[in-house]
């Protein structure tokens, strides 16, 4: 795997913070007759009190004997030419000099990393830490899942992309990492994901449990979802367990991709590449949204939606098709007039063979 690289790459760890605090509070020499009394007293004091700042502002990488592993080969994730990365580092350095309160935080968070993977495991670990799940043990677990599995390291930056470039409340990649709790749901997913299928199935439910908790997203660890995913605010999300989730879908806060409650085995709904559902829908049972389709706010779906076309209602009917390619890439996913007029065409010249106008 490559090596780091950039001006991150020669900066010195918290842990080498400290093992150089330690060794400077080691005795070098026999103390002399004539020297200060008073100076090895200040100097251990000094490194003591720097010390503890330290493990006030990094928890993760001062804390116990569980801290991250330092092997370049096995944790780096850093990638040659990783622009997604290189921006976020930018944006938190100029974060740290327009609000220097932030800078500490915007440090142990982004810039004292090496990579994407290892700023994510910080951030999320530090976000979903109680006291049965350590903030060392689970950056340890998210590094391990994020840096080896290059499925997910694409993913996770594809994610990233979809959230700054479709969610025009996100200001930038930076706050989209450090902020958003529709992708740091997402991403703990993706590593409940990968180890329910590695059969660490128990603490796969562990994680989906505290996202639960803390950020109100219920997905369990056995759904399968694509890359360049955006779950926009995210609160009141629940995904079922045999729910499958094609590329650079768009999903709204509220939805429910739930099971009928009447079968046991795939009994959870297949939505299609570049759909956009949006806020409240409820889809329900083993049917499939198609490629492409758009799901208005407020819907109940219980039976198929074609591709390329625009359901809404209670239950919810097909009332349009959809003029966009991929509806979730344009976020419009209103049902007013000028609607209706500039994206959707009616069934009967659809039907009929005409061109959209």
């Amino acid at each position: 795997m490559a090596a780091c690289l950039g001006p991150l790459s020669e900066m010195r760890t918290v842990r080498t913070v400290l093992e150089e605090l330690d060794e400077q509070n080691q005795p070098t020499r026999p103390e002399t007759p004539d020297s200060n009394p008073n100076s090895t007293a200040s100097t251990s004091t000094s490194i003591m009190v720097m010390r503890h700042k330290v493990e006030r502002i990094f928890p993760v990488y001062a804390r116990g004997g569980l801290s991250p592993r330092s092997d370049p080969v096995g944790y780096s994730g850093s990638v040659v030419g990783d622009s997604i990365w290189d921006a976020v580092r930018l944006e938190a350095k100029a974060e740290a000099e327009n609000e220097p309160i932030l800078s500490s935080f915007l440090y142990a968070s982004i810039l004292s990393h090496d990579c994407l993977e290892r700023a994510l495991g910080f951030i999320i670990a530090n976000r979903l830490q109680n006291n049965t799940l350590l903030e060392t043990q689970l950056m340890d677990i998210f590094c391990d899942v994020l840096v080896q599995n290059r499925g997910i390291k694409r993913a996770l930056r594809m994610d990233l992309q979809a959230f700054k470039e479709r969610d025009p409340s996100c200001l930038s990649y930076c706050s989209a990492l450090l902020y958003l709790k529709g992708y740091h749901s997402l991403q703990t997913h993706r590593v409940a994901h990968a180890l329910w299928n590695q059969g660490r199935k128990v603490l796969a439910l562990a994680l989906q449990s505290r996202v639960s908790e803390v950020f109100g997203v219920d997905i369990h660890p056995a759904a399968k979802i694509g890359e360049g995913i955006l779950l926009d605010h995210g609160t009141g999300l629940v995904i079922g367990e045999t729910a499958v989730i094609g590329d650079r879908v768009s999903l709204m806060q509220g939805v429910t991709l739930g099971g009928s409650g009447k079968e046991t085995g795939d009994r959870h709904p297949k939505v299609g590449e570049g759909a956009l559902i949006g806020a409240s829908v409820t889809v329900l049972g083993n049917i499939k949204i198609g490629e492409g389709a758009m799901i208005a706010s407020g819907s109940l779906v219980l039976k198929d939606v074609p591709q390329h076309s625009m359901a809404a209602g209670i239950p919810a009917k097909v009332i349009g098709y959809v003029k966009e390619e991929v509806p979730s890439l344009t976020m419009k996913h209103d049902a007013s007039k000028d609607f209706f007029e500039h994206v959707a065409i009616g069934y009967e010249g659809r039907s009929n063979g005409e061109d959209a106008a």
